[in-house]
């Protein structure tokens, strides 16, 4: 496995183990996918499943394991108290080697699609694979749960999915599908059943009340347990750490009088998540080293792969011929836009390097100050790039993915026309922002002539002709994809976009 990709579904099912069985062995009917762990709530009525993949086996075992759910999870008849609205209620993938967290948004689009062509359930889009703001968030596309989202997604044009109609599944409900960085799930049981408790300070702690930053949090009852619970997710643990939240759960749990009875790990952990707090401080009653991430996946991958070898990292020719192999590959993507996208990423990447190597030189002390921050700007940039190489690729895949679309019925044809004006959009939008990107970048690079050592000048040179090629490349994508639209007034917008961009356009041939 030289790309490992994790996956970890949510499915409304935490009490019929025979179900989950199910599900998980739908899962792993496939090459290349194995599973690390498990986890069943009975209060929650939730399962979490663990398991990873390769880039071209993990999209597909995810659909397997929603086909299965539909077929087995009635939403009807279901209760718990973690929040959900679908049978599989969402499904992140997460980068672990190999791949970017762009090509897990590329991955969860895929998948949306597929679970509606294949299983008619309607699918949103959260997180990194997010198309609008108010959706990287979980909790807004949740709102309401199943009940409500059952009776507002035929009426309020805000709730309709990325891919689908408005209406749930009747049974399945709907599912969330996005890709996201590593992802702790974390509870904290206090001593007492009292939920407000435990309501009042999920509030004072999680990011979205003004507490820490990268930490989500809600109070739940465990009526089997007789105990309030504080549901922690720490969407980034290298900004905010689990041993800070633990103090900060006890201080105000000690304000209420009451006191934490346990706390619990849900799924896997990385290693690093513990290092700044002993397991015993934690009070982690089920810990063992088999639910550390790395020590998992060590053991698995060696006992299922079939070669019994462990994971070997990629050279890096190998990373590059990866790539490269997939643009020469006989398919449209990844094409012109993608690669225009990997030149502005090389180009900002180069200038990094030259603020580095110059920054290791006394006599440049004068210009720290503005090559640490062009640096730390052209790092920015090669990320949105970078991020663009998949977004380009995927945009012209939705593309495809709704010429298909049935067009028998009326309702058929209007769903259909408006995935294409959608995705034609996003076609156009992805490589203008990738020309905005390489302008700029291209401008920081001209600014770093004058202050950056000689011997760097034709590493220089070579990033700002990428630059430019990145620049040329993407208008040249925006000008084939924006006749596509049929929205007449959004292409005005655009074209206005074009001439801005196209007078800034002369700076990126400036390298002498």
């Amino acid at each position: 496995m030289q790309t490992i990709i994790e996956c970890v579904p949510n499915f409304s099912e935490g009490r019929d183990a025979q179900k989950v069985e199910a599900i998980v062995q739908a899962i792993l009917a496939g090459p290349e996918v194995y599973l690390l762990d498990k986890q069943m709530d009975a209060d929650h009525n939730r399962s979490v499943i663990t398991f990873v993949g390769t880039r071209e086996s993990v999209g597909e075992a995810a659909l397997r394991g929603i086909g299965r759910a539909a077929e087995l999870i009635d939403l009807n008849h279901h209760q718990g108290v973690h929040p959900r609205i679908g049978a599989t209620d969402v499904v992140p993938f997460i980068p672990i080697a190999g791949v970017t967290l762009a090509d897990c948004a590329r991955i969860a689009e895929w998948v949306a699609a597929e679970a509606w062509r294949r299983f008619h359930i309607p699918t949103y889009l959260y997180e990194a694979a997010a198309r609008t703001p108010e959706r990287k968030n979980l909790e807004n596309i949740r709102r309401g749960q199943f009940e409500g989202l059952r009776e507002e997604i035929r009426t309020n044009p805000a709730r309709r999915p990325d891919f689908g109609e408005a209406e749930v599944h009747p049974t399945a409900g709907a599912t969330v599908v996005g890709a996201r960085k590593f992802l702790i799930a974390y509870n904290i049981n206090l001593s007492t059943p009292d939920v407000a408790v435990a309501k009042a300070i999920a509030r004072k702690i999680r990011a979205s009340s003004g507490g820490f930053p990268c930490v989500k949090a809600i109070g739940l009852e465990l009526k089997a347990q007789n105990r309030a619970q504080v549901s922690i997710n720490f969407t980034d643990f290298e900004t905010t750490s689990i041993g800070k939240v633990y103090e900060a759960v006890a201080r105000e749990a000690a304000a209420h009088g009451v006191g934490i009875e346990a706390s619990e790990i849900v799924g896997l952990i990385p290693r690093r998540a513990l290092e700044d707090a002993a397991v015993h401080y934690l009070k982690v009653e089920n810990f063992r080293p088999e639910l550390v991430f790395e020590n998992r996946l060590e053991r698995v991958t060696q006992e299922q792969a079939p070669s019994g070898g462990s994971l070997a990292a990629a050279s890096l020719r190998n990373l590059a011929e990866g790539f490269v192999r997939e643009v020469a590959a006989d398919k449209p993507t990844p094409g012109g836009g993608s690669a225009a996208a990997l030149a502005g990423a090389l180009a900002a990447a180069l200038g990094e390097m030259v603020c580095g190597v110059t920054l290791k030189r006394k006599s440049y002390a004068s210009h720290y100050p503005a090559l640490e921050k062009t640096r730390a700007h052209l790092g920015q940039l090669r990320e949105r790039l970078l991020e663009n190489v998949d977004r380009d690729a995927a945009s012209y895949e939705a593309v495809m993915a709704a010429l298909p679309l049935p067009k028998a019925t009326e309702p058929e044809q209007a769903a259909r026309a408006r995935a294409l004006e959608d995705a034609s959009k996003a076609a156009t939008v992805v490589p203008l922002e990738t020309a905005e990107l390489a302008a700029e970048t291209a401008s920081l690079l001209g600014s770093l002539r004058s202050i950056t050592i000689q011997q760097a000048a034709s590493d220089l040179s070579v990033a700002e002709r990428l630059a430019e090629t990145a620049f040329q490349g993407a208008m040249e994508n925006v000008r084939t994809n924006l006749p596509s639209s049929h929205d007449r007034d959004w292409i005005i917008q655009i074209e206005r976009r074009l001439v801005s961009l196209e007078r800034r356009g002369s700076g990126t041939a400036s390298a002498p």
